[in-house]
């Protein structure tokens, strides 16, 4: 597709977090909602038609297989990234996905190897790059302000998080983990985005399961029987060493009796200042802080900013890219990067080793 003022038609698959997709969609000029697929039938009917929807599917297939479509948005379990991304890539599709790009680092490469086969875009929904305190730092960064980091911290900790007891989310084999798949990668993908990408070399790690097993830790979405049909961990914690003599510290938990709120946050330490974002319960304002010497004392710097687009700029960008015909680049390279720190990280815990990159 080269630059073109035609329509993008835009297939959706889960209307879970794709609510939020299709809503954005909406907003951005030259796009149209062709079909939605969800396994749920009341949710489909009720969201499909209250939006106008003209083709409403409960299986994913005769969705991906429409030849009037440009672009495949999946937001289904992890487990299904893998299946509808490649089928869509190579029926012509464009594909935008949601976080992590699968739940397996083998099927990860897959949806890779179709988009570089196919040359159609593959690109992954990290929508909290977007928040206006990421967009302010990463700014101040590239502008010098931390000169070079060598060391950073990432965490998204909650109480009582897991969720879903019993649903996809603890299952290991539809969700690939528990919250360092889930949380733990968006806050990899901030802190490596505001780092500039570094590649890490070396994972130590360990996950835990000490109160989910035991029917601990539910966010209430959903029971489960204790010790039923909890599989993943309830907290991980990972040190990463990076290019440039750098270290990222991550940690995350769905449970652990701390706080009795929802946190994340990235710190990071610069040979000319420091940073940090700290999100409390998903507030938008008043959460970032620079570090500094201001007349030879130390000075903390607390900017006002705007809280950002989220789901929106992410693909309003991707949308431009595709009508501009270009995403050459756009292969889920980095949605790989990010699938490959997560798998090794599982296989420190479960070795109990540090895992060479």
């Amino acid at each position: 597709m080269s630059v073109t003022q035609d329509t993008l038609r835009v297939g959706i698959v889960g209307l879970g977090i794709g609510r939020h997709h299709l809503r954005a969609y909406q907003q951005i000029p030259g796009v149209e909602i062709v079909a939605v697929a969800d396994t749920n039938p009341a949710r489909l009917d009720e969201f499909g038609k209250a939006n106008g929807v003209p083709y409403l599917y409960e299986d994913y297939n005769p969705l991906v297989a429409r030849d009037d479509l440009d672009i495949v948005n999946v937001c289904t379990p992890n487990f299904l990234h893998a299946p509808i991304a490649i089928a869509a890539l190579e029926s012509g599709k464009h594909v935008l996905c949601e976080k992590p790009l699968a739940s397996t680092l083998a099927d990860a490469e897959a949806m890779v190897a179709a988009a570089k086969k196919t040359g159609h875009a593959l690109h992954v929904t990290f929508n909290h790059r977007q928040r206006g305190d990421v967009q302010a730092l990463k700014a101040y960064i590239d502008q010098g302000g931390l000169g070079r980091i060598y060391h950073a911290k990432a965490w998204w900790l909650r109480r009582n998080g897991i969720p879903g007891m019993g649903s996809w989310f603890t299952k290991k084999e539809m969700a690939g983990g528990g919250p360092l798949i889930d949380l733990g990668v968006h806050m990899l993908d901030m802190a490596l985005y505001l780092m500039g990408e570094p590649q890490a070399r070396t994972v130590s790690a360990t996950t835990y399961a000490e109160l989910g097993t035991r029917g601990r830790g539910s966010s209430g979405a959903k029971k489960q029987m204790i010790g039923m049909g909890y599989e993943v961990e309830d907290l991980a914690s990972a040190f990463i060493r990076v290019d440039g003599n750098a270290t990222l510290l991550l940690e995350t938990s769905w449970a652990t009796y701390r706080e009795n709120n929802d946190n994340f946050g990235v710190i990071f330490y610069g040979t000319e200042g420091g940073a940090k974002i700290e999100v409390v319960n998903y507030v938008q304002g008043d959460t970032l802080d620079f570090y500094t010497d201001i007349a030879g004392v130390p000075g903390d710097i607390h900017p006002h900013v705007g809280k950002g687009e989220g789901h929106l700029a992410v693909i309003q960008h991707f949308v431009e890219r595709i009508q501009n015909g270009d995403w050459a680049d756009l292969d889920g390279s980095e949605g790989l990067s990010r699938a490959q720190i997560i798998d090794a990280c599982y296989r420190s815990a479960e070795e109990k080793r540090e895992i060479v990159l």
